[in-house]
Order: structure tokens, then C-alpha cells, then sequence
């Protein structure tokens, strides 16, 4: 098969060619050429994405099998590729978000759930979710071959670029007393980004695909313990009380990555219904798996420069100390 990655240098984009790769793949990537780590056996095209005629001249007339688009900016640019890859390739996957979905997310919310709106033709980056939504209403306005809507949960694995789990993995490495947002069995939903490529190129799926695993696919329970595990840490999880967190002050989700409590608006996030995209092939591996080869990649590489779309940063150090402090005090 002939790949046409968007991107290809990041997480979820790197994950598909090194995926490709391995498949026998014959695999062109198309960058800004700027940051990320390209892949070797992929041919690298450069071009900044907000240029229509950089993007034509850079991918001249050529054709391609199946096209994947991570773009997360300006929906504009899909707009663009999309209308100059019509005819030109037979299947387009856009990996957009769940985060598509108007807010609060009910839980087990499957893909017929009201989105944002969104402008496919917007220059605007500013509100990811509105971006994401342009992104889809782009692809499918505009190309002509069979689609599929990656409409991601949570991404983790190697690669990541956020830094969610890489945060879990440094801070317990660290060692000393860590804030673990409980309960110890708090069921979590995310997916690794290695488990969307393999979906994705050897299934073709065609559709709007909650892109996720099953909700209560591991708790933050396992997870932090593997973590401990893994980097063979001497770190004393606390284990708190999610009143705790909303006590000091505290951030789900944004300063504690991963977790977001049992009750409230944001437990969407981990319940979402998966069942399309389950039955269309989509599978998750475990998560000692995704945990092990996360901390493995941050040795060799360390972390990447963090978007700058995204919201605030994961906990810091006075963060830290209230919620322990609260801890410590209550009976």
C-alpha cells in the first residue's frame, strides 16, 4: 500500500509510519520539517500546511492508497488537502477528538452525541475543539473516497506529546510522597496511539468512530502501580480522596493528568460508548505495555516540546503541597 501521512514526525503520526513501516508499506510523509523525529524508510516531503501552493507543488501528482491527516490547527489546512488529494487517493483518515463533542460529555455518549460547531474553512486555532470539528466537516465536504473520523479519547504511548502519562512516569521516578487522585479503582478510557495506526491500516474503517478503548480498560490504581513498577521507584503513593483534590484547589485532568473523579461534568471523558469502533476492529493492548514502552522511549528520547493549543500544565511543586498538606490532615 501506498501512505500518505500528514504529519508523521509526532506521536500518533509517527505510530502510523513506524506501523506502515513494518507492514511493507510504501510510506511518504509531509512535514514543516521543523521539530519531531522522522522515521527512516519513510520518504519526507516538507511543507508548511497553511500554504496551498507549497502543499500542491509538494505533492505534485501523485497518488496514494490511503491518506492519514492529524492536523490539530487551523481546519483550513485540511480543507486544503483534502480538495487537492480528491481523486487522488482512495481512503482519508482524520484523527480528530472526542473532545468534538459539546460540553458536558454525557457518559456513554456514542457518535450520534451534538458536537461544536465548526467552520472547515476557519483560520482560527485557538479553541481545539472548534479546530477538530473544522478538520472533520473539512474531510468530509471535501474528499471524494471513503472516509474515517477518528474521533480520539485520551492518547497515550510512546510519543506523546501532552504529557499525561510522561508526567506520571517522571514525577514517580522521582521518588518521595506522590498526590495518586483516588479511588484506587477509578476506571480510566484512553487509547495508545499505536493501537489507532494498527486499526486504521488494517482495517480501513469508514465512518465516525469513537476511537477509544472499552471504559475501565485499566483504573488509575493499576496504572500508578505499574508506573511505580516500571521505573523502579521508591515513591509512597498517597492515595487521596477526590474531595481532597477539590479542596486544594486542585485540577482534574489538566494538573493531574489521566484522572478525573467518579462524579461531576467531566466524567464523560472515561465513559464514552465504543462499541462502532470496537466492531469495526479496533482492539487495545495491555497497559503494562503502553506504560513500559512510554518510559523506554522517554529514556532515549525524552519528552517533546508540548503544543501550545492545550490547556495548562500538570501539577507543580505548591500544587503538590496542598494536596498533601489537606491529606495529612484529614481524620
Amino acid at each position: 500500500m501506498r501512505l500518505l501521512v500528514l504529519g508523521g514526525t509526532h506521536h500518533v503520526g509517527r505510530a502510523f509510519v513506524e506501523a506502515a513501516l513494518a507492514r511493507g508499506d510504501e510510506v511518504t510523509t509531509v512535514t514543516r520539517g521543523v521539530s519531531g523525529t522522522p522515521v527512516d524508510g519513510a520518504e519526507a516531503r516538507h511543507a508548511d500546511r497553511l500554504d496551498p501552493g507549497a502543499m500542491s507543488a509538494v505533492l505534485g501528482d501523485d497518488e496514494w492508497d490511503a491518506v492519514v491527516d492529524t492536523w490539530s490547527a487551523a481546519p483550513v489546512a485540511v480543507q486544503t488537502s483534502a480538495r487537492l488529494l480528491r481523486g487522488r487517493a482512495r481512503h482519508y483518515t482524520y484523527i480528530s477528538s472526542c473532545s468534538v463533542y459539546t460540553w458536558p460529555i454525557e457518559p456513554g455518549s456514542d457518535e450520534s452525541a451534538p458536537a461544536v460547531d465548526g467552520d472547515a474553512s476557519s483560520t482560527d486555532a485557538t479553541d481545539y475543539a472548534a479546530a477538530k470539528r473544522g478538520g472533520e466537516l473539512a474531510v468530509l465536504a471535501e474528499f471524494d473516497g471513503d472516509v474515517a473520523i477518528a474521533r480520539a479519547g485520551l492518547i497515550l504511548g510512546p510519543y506523546e506529546m501532552v504529557g499525561r502519562l510522561p508526567f506520571w512516569l517522571g514525577r514517580i521516578a522521582r521518588g518521595g510522597r506522590v498526590p495518586a487522585p483516588g479511588p484506587y479503582d477509578r476506571p480510566l478510557q484512553y487509547v495508545d496511539g499505536r493501537d489507532i495506526a494498527d486499526w486504521a491500516l488494517g482495517s480501513r474503517p469508514v465512518g465516525t468512530f469513537n476511537t477509544v478503548s472499552e471504559p475501565g480498560h485499566t483504573t488509575i490504581g493499576a496504572l500508578l502501580e505499574q508506573v511505580h513498577t516500571v521505573t523502579g521507584s521508591d515513591a509512597e503513593l498517597v492515595w487521596l480522596d477526590p474531595s481532597t483534590v477539590e479542596s486544594a484547589g486542585v485540577e482534574p485532568w489538566t494538573e493531574l493528568p489521566i484522572w478525573v473523579p467518579p462524579t461531576g461534568e467531566l466524567v464523560g471523558l472515561h465513559s464514552l460508548d465504543t462499541t462502532a469502533a470496537a466492531t469495526a476492529g479496533l482492539r487495545s493492548r495491555p497497559m503494562p505495555e503502553t506504560v513500559a514502552d512510554t518510559w523506554a522511549w522517554l529514556q532515549r528520547e525524552g519528552l517533546p516540546e508540548r503544543p501550545t493549543n492545550r490547556g495548562g500544565g500538570p501539577l507543580d511543586a505548591a500544587a503538590e503541597a496542598r494536596l498533601l498538606a489537606l491529606h495529612d490532615a484529614t481524620p
